[in-house]
């Protein structure tokens, strides 16, 4: 639409491989935050048995690492990044500061990146077939009947994560997670984003 002076709408969703990394660690290292999005289905969650000071730096790295993840445009890292092994190319961390969260994933990887690359499959098979657009239309459409007026232009990212609890969170300033039963159900799935356009709209 970009030259016709009508306001636009961008809407990306995924389940990132790189966000799904980020939330498996999260559970398997013990990190609390962000403390209102619950866990994932089928990962049991650390007992934490660190020192708090310990579970501080590495709660305050996993924290940079998944800011940079969710929204790298809006976050990027001040320093250069380095891949962690045994990750491909899915998990990189700063070179310098970060060196209490490369040790403690290291030991995760293979079933980190197993449990990131089916949880992608299964959203592509399931949801991510070209109905996405659609979803997203028939709210923005529904919004713009009860205000009267167009849209207006905004931005939105939207991950479908296989997580605990049923439901729809901020994530960031642009990302919501949603989990992929509600995403996967239509009538829900309306009533749930319907005043996330309308905050954004």
């Amino acid at each position: 639409m970009g030259g016709t002076g009508m306001p636009e709408w961008l809407i990306r969703e995924d389940a990132g491989q790189p966000v799904l990394l980020a939330l498996y660690l999260r559970q398997v290292l013990g990190i609390r935050y962000p403390d209102e999005l619950p866990h994932l289905r089928g990962i049991a969650p650390r007992a934490n048995d660190r020192t708090s000071a310990s579970q501080d730096v590495l709660e305050s790295q996993w924290r940079g690492l998944w800011e940079m993840t969710i929204e790298p445009e809006i976050h990027p890292s001040p320093v250069p990044l380095e891949l962690v092994d045994g990750y491909e190319t899915l998990l990189a961390l700063p070179a310098d500061g970060a060196s209490e969260l490369r040790d403690a994933a290291r030991p995760h990887a293979s079933e980190a990146l197993a449990f990131a690359q089916s949880a992608h499959a299964r959203y592509r098979k399931d949801i991510g077939s070209g109905v996405s657009y659609r979803a997203y239309a028939s709210a923005i459409a529904e919004y713009e009947r009860q205000v009267g007026r167009r849209a207006h232009s905004f931005e939105l990212n939207v991950q479908v994560l296989p997580l605990s609890q049923r439901g729809l969170w901020w994530v960031g300033s642009l990302t919501i997670a949603v989990t992929d039963g509600l995403r996967g159900d239509v009538v829900a799935f309306d009533a749930a984003i319907n005043p996330i356009i309308a905050e954004l709209a």
